[in-house]
């Protein structure tokens, strides 16, 4: 496995792979690898001659005053688990030769501003532009993210669609620990009793889903009932919304596909969650 330190070295790797006919298969993340970035890899591994998966915590993501100096980091075993799992090559670039000085930014204007935009509002451009650097040095036919994270997900898929960037990206099912919460790496800030009372994400969503089984259709009644289980176990909720999922647009009356996403503090934690309904 090659551990790959700078943009250069990347796209020198990249272009002879390509040269040589071989395909390439993209996992970008953050380091602090669990169960759901591995899921991502294994499927990388399976369809595509070669596989990349980047680390990188990227600072453009991060508002002052977030946990981007507390992000988990742990390069050493990181390594270990992408050895493992059969990655060609780890991009692991330093932020300040990568992400820092830019004078370009990348913005998907209107779904950036949406649910986890409206209290992280630079959140997302700096997501877009550093996943498009990462297309760019990495030269990958693949990139496979995971629908955890799904606003990101449809942003990046719009970017890649209104800048006709060759690769396809491939959303992949969110990974749950045995209890239901969604696997993130910022749950290991989570103590015993908020890794309780974080389950209500998961409650409300099925609650959500209950009651559309029964034959409801009105989204603010849903979401007023997903909320009461987040009260309840004394969440501060970010937002809770239905929305149509290509757009992120929200939904007043479910009549066609539709995704309930969840946004809530546990303590100084955020979590997010997602499902169809």
């Amino acid at each position: 496995m090659d551990i790959i330190r700078s943009a250069d070295s990347m796209a020198e790797w990249s272009r002879k792979a390509r040269l040589a006919g071989k395909t390439i298969g993209l996992v970008p993340t953050m380091g602090a690898l669990h169960q759901g970035h591995i899921s991502l890899i294994n499927k990388a591994r399976r369809e595509n001659d070669l596989l990349v998966v980047s680390i990188f915590v990227n600072p453009l993501q991060f508002a002052p005053g977030e946990d981007y100096a507390r992000y988990p980091r742990d390069e050493e075993r990181d390594l270990s688990i992408t050895g493992k799992a059969g990655a060609d090559a780890v991009f692991t670039p330093d932020a300040g030769s990568f992400s820092e000085g830019e004078k370009t930014i990348i913005s998907v204007p209107g779904m950036n501003k949406l649910l986890c935009g409206e209290s992280r509002p630079t959140h997302f451009d700096g997501v877009t532009t550093v996943v498009a650097k990462l297309f760019n040095v990495t030269g990958a036919n693949k990139a496979y993210f995971g629908e955890k994270d799904f606003q990101q997900l449809v942003i990046v898929k719009r970017m890649v669609s209104d800048l006709r960037i060759p690769v396809e990206v491939v959303g992949c099912p969110t990974i749950r620990e045995s209890d239901g919460l969604a696997m993130s790496s910022r749950n290991r800030y989570l103590d015993a009793d908020e890794r309780i009372r974080g389950l209500s994400l998961r409650s409300g969503i099925l609650e959500a889903q209950r009651m559309v089984k029964e034959g409801i259709r009105e989204a603010n009644k849903i979401e007023e009932s997903v909320k009461k289980i987040l009260n309840e176990a004394n969440l501060t909720i970010d937002y809770v919304s239905i929305c149509h999922p290509d757009t992120l647009n929200k939904i007043d009356h479910l009549d066609g596909p539709a995704r309930i996403l969840v946004a809530a503090k546990v303590g100084k934690t955020r979590l997010i969650d997602n499902d169809s309904v």
